[in-house]
């Protein structure tokens, strides 16, 4: 008689799709998961049970998640999987659809589900970033509303993780090596208005940086409008804080910014962004830009354009609007064509290859710390990044080197040249005229 596998037995794949935010949330449960006895995998041939950690933020990441789904459900059918766990933001919006079509899928958890699981495992995690970097999520949701978003619907109302349990997850994140801590939310800014009636952005920072073995802070997601002077001084004050901010705009014309239910104008855009390298002259901003939103004229587009032209800004992404379904977007007179869509994107990105190959090329000569990322073994080169690169979303630095360098070590390197977004150099103590 065939009996079931214990836990301990048990192997699971666990599947994380979308933003980082979501990478979180698979951590958590993996270390939930783990704790509970079930062996985790990555071969989905010796798989017992599959969870997937599903995205529905654009198009793109809704079609990725339903095609994963389908082809794990198709594996079910043939394989040794004995159950199909959906989770996420889709498996929320779409539970009675994903019931109905694909029968394979034996348990279905909404974004809340898996945060009362979280809330009862505090810090315990599996790392999955390669343990010398990882993400801390400061907050869950959002208040902002923008007509395009559907994540206010999904996960709800802005929640700040109060601040105490944020620390002891960050002191066990650096006990396990993580070197580099990268907050995250929808918004970072205004953390701490829910809980404590104002923000404490500055003073979760003040914390962090006191503990042992986090070498960088990075900060990911502010809204310019949200951007204080108190963030600004403490930004200054503690070395660990990477000189860095992911400050997505989203359009600079202000007839857009309003039907995108912005809160900023484009001056207003233009005075956060020039305060911010007066005060911080060495800062490096990523933004993030929508183009072809419903209504954008082919004039409104060139002034985007030409914003973009005259900020040059540091790191760029560029994403066609996704007509989201209940959301106030998707139902505005004027949609504009996939083609109109690809091809705006398409100079956007012309446009901004030329700005940061021009500041990648001025970086040759000076010296910048970096974090190794790994090694290339038959080219005797080391991978790393610098305090302007977040992982998976900016470039990277490569060193030439023939000295053992271990994963998560920072060194001082001398920028020699550059390859398009990326940057070339040596160590400093090994560099030669």
């Amino acid at each position: 008689m065939k009996t079931n596998k214990s836990r301990k037995n048990r192997k699971i794949l666990f599947i994380s799709l979308g933003c980082d935010k979501n990478l979180v949330d698979s951590e958590k449960m993996l270390g939930l998961l783990k704790e509970k006895g079930y062996e985790i995998t990555d071969d989905e041939e010796e798989a017992d049970i599959v969870i997937i950690n599903t995205c529905c933020f654009i198009n793109d990441a809704k079609q990725e998640s339903i095609d994963t789904i389908l082809e794990i459900a198709e594996l079910r059918k043939n394989g040794n999987i004995q159950a199909l766990v959906v989770m996420g933001c889709l498996a929320q919006r779409y539970k009675e659809e994903i019931q109905k079509e694909i029968p394979e899928v034996d348990v279905i958890l909404g974004v809340g589900d898996v945060e009362e699981a979280i809330s009862a495992l505090e810090e315990k995690r599996i790392v999955t970033t390669g343990g010398h970097y990882a993400y801390l999520k400061i907050a869950e949701g959002c208040d902002k509303h923008c007509t395009y978003c559907i994540i206010p619907k999904v996960r709800g109302s802005y929640r700040s993780i109060p601040m105490d349990s944020l620390i002891k997850e960050a002191k066990a994140l650096a006990e396990g090596g993580v070197r580099e801590l990268i907050l995250v939310a929808q918004e970072i800014t205004v953390y701490g208005t829910d809980l404590y009636g104002e923000k404490r952005l500055s003073e979760l920072l003040d914390r962090l940086c006191r503990i042992d073995g986090i070498h960088w802070i990075r900060l990911l997601y502010c809204y310019p409008e949200e951007i204080d002077d108190a963030l600004i001084r403490t930004m200054k004050r503690e070395p660990k804080i990477c000189h860095y901010l992911d400050l997505p705009i989203q359009h600079s014309c202000d007839n857009i910014l309003k039907k995108m239910g912005r809160r900023t104008s484009s001056q207003e855009l233009t005075a956060v962004i020039e305060k911010l390298r007066r005060e911080i002259p060495d800062i490096c901003i990523r933004t993030t830009l929508i183009t072809g939103f419903p209504g954008e004229t082919k004039e409104e587009h060139e002034e985007l354009k030409e914003f973009v032209d005259s900020m040059k800004f540091d790191r760029l992404g560029v994403f066609a609007y996704s007509q989201e379904e209940d959301t106030p977007a998707a139902s505005m007179p004027g949609q504009i064509t996939e083609e109109t869509k690809e091809e705006r994107l398409a100079e956007l990105m012309e446009l901004q290859q030329d700005i940061a190959f021009e500041a990648a090329l001025s970086m040759k000569g000076k010296s910048l710390e970096a974090m190794i990322e790994g090694r290339i073994v038959d080219e005797g080169i080391y991978v790393a990044r610098t305090y302007k690169d977040a992982p998976n979303v900016d470039g990277f630095l490569f060193i030439h080197t023939e000295r053992e360098l271990m994963t998560g070590d920072f060194v001082k390197v001398r920028i020699t040249g550059a390859n398009e977004y990326d940057l070339i150099g040596e160590l400093e103590d090994e560099f030669t005229e």
